[in-house]
């Protein structure tokens, strides 16, 4: 008897429906085709085992399991669900009437309990988009999935529930989330805050001005000096995420596999901290299963790459087409997936190797031009996409003893708004623009009309600092920033100052 089930393949961030076909005949025999990996093939194993513990007494029979398309690859063990219910519906265990009403999917114990899987949420979407009915999947995965709106979601704790449910014999409880008060009751949650950092206020100021036009930002300065303290605190001063905002960011984590039982949406922006050892498939995506890599885990949010000159080379290279295309594409010879990574890059870096260039109090102990190769391990395209550049210094210890509290996040973030409110106005007619960052060359000349004492100030900084096209514009952009923040309607000659000195990098004088 042939009986069919619906479950889904991941493909990027996005689900396609998977057709699991059982056909039963006499004899003895377990037959898995279309395309399935080991974990789908040792599938059989983990169902036997299953049903022996669920005591379902399963008499011989020659099984043929079929996953169409035949065409695309199976991966994974969340197969084991669909194929035993199917399996059970061809020997007349399991009513299949309603069987093509709904996705299941799910991985066996050998026990028959139902463990977490995957890309719950991606799959979720896919069932409401081929108008299912609803949706079952194991319980821990269940308030992931209720957070689309419009379809059933039941989680199961065992195979043999499922089976009960089918047969109208027992009751799956339906899991209910409410979307949008999860998303309120979410917002705001961040556990730094810009209030515990004493002192360092022109770096304050500078990574203020990255939150409000979406730039990248490095900071350099010795140990100890606050770098990565306060590159924790950037996601409380960035604009809160919409829902959509959030529906994006939290179908990357289910599909990476990052959330826990009790997470239904992510509101937070996402921070990501990734150690400098890290691999370049592993920064940007891939593998032989791809998957998203740490610059699709930060989308919406911020990228923190600490200590940037002990990356390897060919790691920092790679991130120089996502910074501008927001987007990685991984090109295998039989598909082609695309990652969204639209991002904010914060790094942070010692002056020198050992760490005390320019260090107020401390003698800088690196042989002769030692900081120069130091910073050239950084390389000139990549720091043109850097649009600040801020120098930490050491905070002295009388500032270091007081006791007052400085400005919170919720106080710049009320100016980040204000003036990202300023862009949303001025972009509107521009879809896919949302910030200054993301200005194109046509936008940037636009909006960041210069008058002609504006124009002498950046000729006299071009040659001075010897900028490229791409610092030019940068530049630009960041002082169209500063200006928002004033909500100055032009870009005055201290904007472009202001924007000007966030390019300590471009000195002549460093490392000499």
């Amino acid at each position: 008897m042939l009986v069919k089930t619906y479950g889904c393949a991941i493909v990027g961030v996005n689900a396609v429906t998977v057709t699991v076909e059982v056909n039963t005949t006499p004899g003895l025999g377990f037959f898995i085709v279309g395309l399935p990996d080991n974990a789908v093939k040792e599938s059989s194993q983990r169902i036997a085992s299953a049903f022996s513990e669920s005591g379902f007494r399963v008499p011989g029979h020659n099984v043929v399991v079929n996953l169409a398309p035949a065409d695309l690859k199976k991966e994974g063990s969340a197969y084991d669900l669909p194929i035993a219910v199917a399996f059970l519906g061809s020997v007349g265990m399991l009513r299949a009437d309603d069987l093509e009403r709904y996705v299941i999917m799910g991985e066996l114990g050998l026990d028959g309990s139902l463990r977490p899987i995957k890309g719950v949420l991606p799959i979720a979407i896919e069932a409401r988009k081929q108008k299912c009915k609803g949706i079952i999947v194991p319980a821990a995965n269940a308030r992931e999935a209720a957070i689309v709106n419009n379809l059933e979601v039941y989680g199961a704790n065992s195979l043999k529930e499922v089976v009960n449910f089918f047969n109208g014999e027992g009751t799956i409880e339906q899991t209910i989330v409410d979307t949008r008060a999860e998303f309120a009751n979410s917002l705001n949650n961040y556990e730094y805050d810009f209030a515990d950092v004493k002192g360092q206020e022109c770096v304050k100021r500078c990574l203020e001005i990255a939150a409000a036009g979406g730039h990248n930002a490095i900071m350099i300065g010795p140990p100890g000096s606050g770098k990565t303290m306060l590159a924790k605190r950037m996601p409380g001063i960035l604009p809160p995420l919409t829902l959509s905002e959030s529906l994006e960011t939290t179908q990357i984590h289910s599909v990476a596999g990052l959330m826990r039982k009790e997470d239904s949406l992510i509101a937070v922006r996402p921070f990501r901290a990734p150690h400098h050892t890290i691999s370049d498939v592993a920064l940007v995506g891939g593998g032989v299963n791809p998957k998203p890599g740490e610059i699709s885990l930060a989308h919406n949010g911020v990228l923190f790459l600490d200590e940037l000159p002990e990356f390897k080379r060919t790691v920092l290279e790679v991130l120089r087409q996502p910074m501008e295309e927001r987007r990685v594409t991984i090109s295998r010879a039989k598909m082609t997936i695309e990652y969204p990574a639209s991002f904010m890059l914060i790094a942070a870096m010692n002056p020198c190797p050992c760490g005390y260039y320019n260090h107020p109090t401390v003698d800088c102990t690196c042989p002769a031009g030692a900081v120069k190769r130091y910073l050239n391990k950084v390389s000139g395209p990549l720091m043109d996409r850097i649009d600040l550049h801020i120098e930490v210094t050491p905070v002295p210890v009388s500032q270091l003893n007081k006791e007052s509290r400085a400005e919170s996040s919720a106080v710049i973030r009320e100016r980040v708004l204000a003036a990202r409110a300023i862009q949303t106005a001025r972009f509107a007619n521009n879809p896919g623009v949302h910030c200054n960052a993301q200005m194109g060359s046509k936008q940037t000349r636009e909006y960041c009309r210069l008058t002609d004492e504006c124009r002498t100030i950046m000729e006299q900084a071009m040659n001075r600092l010897g900028l490229s096209a791409r610092a030019y514009d940068r530049i630009l952009r960041v002082s169209r920033t500063i200006a928002d923040l004033e909500a100055s309607p032009d870009i005055q000659p201290h904007h472009l100052q202001e924007a000007i000195t966030y390019r300590s990098l471009d000195r002549d004088s460093w490392g000499k």
